[in-house]
């Protein structure tokens, strides 16, 4: 022991001051540690609860579109089958405008020629002017029959129902070439006539309306139609080597007057066959359609060709 007791006392003090230092400092990082943990565990908590949130969402997001993937579906087909409608309604309509012109309004013309022809001969021998009134206005009874007939014929050939598509479609572009001058390459397999009516009536409405556009606006030297066997149904193609056009953007415009395109379209997939055409400078229109013989086809468009 020194001299002096008092230094010693403070080293004695200092030792038992330090004592308490090591345990606070422990218990200070354990707090600190639980703190941070505390807060990991909270924006944890929260991100889980965002996550389960969002998958919330994106789940009644996804049965909202498909509700409204289902009712397009649905309206696309409600709308088919109205679009059905209208065109065998209108088919049917033809067909009954078509006998009655035939029938009733032919007869009639053909009666009032048979009297004129029978008061013409009655006045030669009298009264020469009146002859001539007769002639002329049988003549122009007889021309109005063959528009009557021409009309009958373009509403409701009745080759159609009486002798098949083959010979409707002979008779028609028989008739297209005497008024236009574009000859027709014509080709067809016997069996096509085994397909119903609603099938043939749609080929030669394909091919009318097809043809009628080739005079109206292709400028075309020739055409050709193809009606040949594909598998289980039928390959119909008319073909024109005038003037091409953009088909995607006429089959898009807003505005459909220039072609038919979107009715011939309609009417093969009324009857669950396939339409395309293909179009190019310098190797004019293409115009297809595939029906099946019996039941859909397999494949809902033709490879290439939109």
């Amino acid at each position: 022991m020194g001299s002096d007791g008092k230094v010693v006392r403070i080293a004695r003090v200092s030792r038992v001051a330090q004592v308490p230092a090591a345990p606070a400092r422990r218990k200070a990082g354990v707090r600190d540690r639980s703190a941070a943990l505390a807060a990991a565990i909270r924006r944890a908590k929260q991100e889980t609860a965002r996550r389960m949130a969002v998958e919330r969402a994106l789940e009644k997001s996804e049965r909202h579109y498909q509700l409204l993937l289902k009712e397009s579906i649905h309206m696309q087909q409600h709308l088919r089958h109205l679009s059905h409608r209208l065109l065998t309604a209108q088919e049917e309509e033809r067909k009954q405008i078509s006998r009655e012109l035939h029938d009733e309004i032919g007869q009639t013309l053909t009666g009032v020629t048979v009297k004129l022809a029978t008061l013409k001969k009655e006045a030669a021998a009298n009264v020469r002017g009146l002859e001539k009134k007769i002639a002329s206005t049988q003549r122009l009874l007889e021309r109005s029959m063959k528009i009557v007939h021409q009309f009958a014929r373009d509403l409701r050939p009745p080759l159609l129902d009486d002798l098949g598509l083959i010979a409707a479609l002979h008779a028609f572009m028989k008739q297209f070439t005497r008024r236009t001058h574009i000859p027709i390459g014509f080709t067809a397999f016997a069996a096509v006539e085994q397909m119903d009516s609603d099938k043939r009536t749609v080929l030669y409405r394909v091919v009318q309306e097809a043809l009628t556009n080739v005079a109206k606006h292709a400028r075309a030297s020739r055409a050709s139609v193809s009606i040949h066997k594909a598998g289980r149904g039928v390959l119909m193609e008319v073909h024109d080597n005038g003037r091409s056009f953009h088909v995607e953007r006429v089959l898009s415009a807003k505005k459909f007057t220039r072609l038919g395109l979107l009715g011939m379209r309609e009417r093969i997939e009324m009857v669950g066959g396939v339409f395309a055409i293909e179009s190019s400078p310098g190797k004019g229109t293409t115009v297809r359609a595939q029906i099946p013989m019996n039941g859909p086809p397999r494949a809902r468009e033709l490879r290439g060709v939109k």
